[in-house]
Order: structure tokens, then sequence, then C-alpha cells
């Protein structure tokens, strides 16, 4: 499976930065993965191949009116992608305002984190400490367990 994590704006924290770098770097023992910073929601719109020159990957973008899933239940949903879709599965996580309307009629699916608001450097960690969390789910490592 291909993944790819891309974010709007550019890395500002340093500790955001060292648990981006570490979660991307863990979630390589599972994935082909990819974490990329991008300038704005028309360009991750574009490099992803919404604007007409077909579908270059399965689109999940992160916004608090998506649909909210358990661990367990983000660690199926990567199952199901695994094993019916051949495209790579992008996840946007959008700007300090979010996503507009456009862009998320333009999702094939909308992920919540919750419902309280989270900056959006650290949703995504979170995310990213999430698809770890999932694919450990997996294939049966103790971390979800807490062990």
């Amino acid at each position: 499976m291909k993944l790819t994590v891309a974010w709007i704006g550019k890395r500002k924290n340093p500790a955001i930065q060292s648990l981006t770098d570490e979660y991307l770097k863990r979630l390589r023992q599972y994935a082909e993965t990819d974490g990329l910073p991008v300038k704005d929601e028309a360009a991750l719109l574009k490099l992803y191949g919404r604007h007409g020159r077909g579908n270059r990957g399965r689109l999940v973008l992160l916004d608090s009116r998506g649909k909210q899933l358990s661990s367990e239940e983000l660690a199926q949903f990567l199952q199901e992608h695994q094993d019916r879709n051949p495209l790579p599965l992008v996840f946007g996580v959008g700007g300090a305002d979010g996503f507009t309307a456009e862009a998320l009629a333009q999702a094939d699916f909308t992920l919540s984190l919750g419902k309280m608001t989270v900056a959006h450097e650290l949703a995504r960690v979170v995310l990213l400490e999430q698809l770890y969390r999932a694919f450990t789910i997996l294939k049966g490592h103790p971390y979800h367990l807490g062990h």
C-alpha cells in the first residue's frame, strides 16, 4: 500500500517536525509512506489529480464535520482500501482555516479526529500516530494495547 499524508503550510514548530518525522519513520515499516507539505488547497487537489486529469489516489480530507472512527475502525478502513484499491491513499490536513466546501466535495472520504478543535499542525501528528496505531492493530503488534 502507498500512503501519503499531505498538509497545507510549512512546518514551523521543531517539536511538531520531530514528531512528524518519527511517525513517518514508524509508518514506513508497514507501508510505502510519504509526508508532503503543500502550498495551499488548490496545490493539494491538483497534485492528486482532482482537476480533470484523472485520479491519482483516494483522497481523505480531515474535517471536524467528517466521520469519526475508532482506532480499530481506522485499521479496518485501511485494510479494506488495501484489499480493494490499487491507488495510493492520500490523507490531506488543511491549514488553519480547514478545507473549503468545494474541496470537501472532491474528497472520497472525510475523516474527523473528534469534536474538539485541534491546531492543524497537531492534527497532522495525531493523524500520523493513529495511522501507525491502525497498522499495528492490523499486524497484531502490542503497541495498541499499551504493552
